[in-house]
């Protein structure tokens, strides 16, 4: 009898070794290894029968309509005008995120023929689920598998413009030994998908597990073996969701979609802003009102801070949606250039909404709201706060000054304060108040008046 033999995968960066290891030789990651059984059966290397074409990039037809439009503006957005045929597109969440919600209203939305393939739950079960977020289409082809060959034979049977995997985690390829959801059997499917999707032009949607560590599961490959890597995130105790772009050979990675989850499902946030600066109206100190760009839109948002003396130990420093390092630099130019006494003190810092937000334009606002509240005076909530802070303590450039501008004129804010840098990019008139200032202590006495 035979002894089946064993190799051990990084499912970090598909690095193979004949014995297990604590930390990986080729990307230094700690307990990523994986048992997998070795493949008895050899692929053999065969030269192509029949003809072989070349062509020239000058006859190649290609052209941006071709990309199938869902009705979904933020998901087309996010994507770069939507689904292109021939693409492979894996989403990645965590667990009851709406992966499945947002696939299935996508897929509803098309206007051609797609084939939803599902290895988690039965077509009664999607059934179900349709009825629930009210979804109808006559182009909707349910088929609940798992093995590759009759997946093949069902998209032969079907002819679908679009396909999705729910989930890549569950399907297996018979020639193989390994269990489903092994490395070997995520990596092989999604290879042979890719080969189908670039053959016959049509478009698939893989959706992925997660780890615990947010990374979506399976070996770093499968993440360069697709077109596109799209996060879906959310913060549990909140309604809404953001759609980002970490990958996309397609269009830009800066761009973000954000939905609100409901009991009838996934509906677009079509102003961002009114929904960050819920509840902004209410006048506290530690409040302050500042503009982030994501992709082509700003979006307003409330930054909270809170300040209380330290009385035993070291001072706390703590913040959500906002980068702890970028934090403690922040607290170091206020305590050296703008003499505000800090060191001893508890620092809270919130982005209101649970949204993160990593754009240096915020710093500004972050600074200007450890202030208010470290003097516990309240800042003019009809004030919008933009800048990046320097070492020096000098206010610095931001990008799409005018965006920021417009989109606060549009809510109905008086005034912003921006860097000097930037008045003169700012050729239009406004009815908003436009502050320019140059350094952190000048800021913070302008809006302490």
């Amino acid at each position: 009898m035979s002894k089946t033999r064993i190799k051990y995968i990084c499912s970090n960066c598909g690095y193979e070794s004949l014995r297990w290891l604590g930390r990986c030789s080729e990307c230094d990651s700690w307990n990523t290894f994986t048992e997998e059984i070795i493949e008895s059966s050899k692929r053999k290397v065969t030269t192509a029968k029949t003809k072989v074409v070349v062509s020239k990039i000058d006859e190649i037809s290609a052209d941006e309509k071709e990309r199938i439009k869902t009705g979904i503006i933020e998901f087309d957005r996010v994507l770069g005008g939507g689904l292109m045929p021939g693409s492979v597109i894996l989403l990645g969440g965590d667990p009851g995120i709406g992966k499945s919600t947002l696939a299935m209203q996508v897929a509803s939305k098309i206007n051609q023929k797609v084939l939803y393939v599902t290895g988690e739950e039965s077509d009664k079960q999607i059934k179900l689920r349709a009825a629930r977020l009210k979804l109808k289409s006559d182009d909707f082809f349910v088929f609940p598998e798992t093995d590759m060959g009759h997946i093949l034979a069902s998209i032969n049977k079907v002819s679908p413009a679009v396909i999705v995997i729910d989930s890549i985690q569950t399907m297996y390829r018979t020639e193989l030994e390994n269990a489903p959801g092994t490395i070997t059997q995520i990596r092989e499917c999604t290879s042979l998908l890719m080969e189908e999707a670039k053959k016959r032009h049509f478009c698939i949607i893989i959706i992925g597990h997660v780890t615990k560590e947010g990374m979506i599961a399976g070996p770093k490959i499968l993440e360069h073996i697709v077109d596109t890597v799209i996060q879906f995130e959310g913060e549990p105790n909140h309604s809404f969701r953001m759609l980002r772009a970490q990958k996309n050979r397609f269009g830009s990675t800066n761009e973000i979609g954000i939905f609100d989850m409901r009991e009838d499902g996934l509906h677009e946030v079509k102003n961002p802003s009114e929904l960050f600066l819920d509840g902004s109206e209410r006048k506290a100190p530690g409040s302050v009102v500042t503009s982030s760009i994501e992709g082509t839109r700003s979006i307003l948002l409330e930054v909270q801070a809170l300040v209380t003396p330290s009385n035993y130990g070291y001072p706390q420093r703590v913040s959500t949606g906002f980068d702890q390092r970028r934090l403690s630099i922040l607290l170091a130019v206020l305590e050296k250039r703008a003499k505000l006494r800090v060191s001893a003190n508890n620092i809270f810092v919130n982005m209101a909404g649970g949204v993160r937000i990593n754009e240096p334009a915020v710093d500004l606002a972050v600074c200007c709201s450890i202030a208010s509240s470290l003097f516990d005076k309240v800042i003019d909530n009809s004030v919008v706060v933009v800048g990046e802070v320097g070492l020096g303590g000098e206010i610095r450039n931001v990008n799409s000054i005018e965006k920021r501008i417009l989109e606060a004129e549009k809510l109905g804010f008086k005034q912003i304060l921006i860097p000097s840098g930037n008045v003169k990019e700012s050729k239009q008139k406004h009815t908003i108040s436009i502050k320019p200032v140059d350094d952190i202590s000048s800021s913070i006495n302008l809006l302490m008046k």
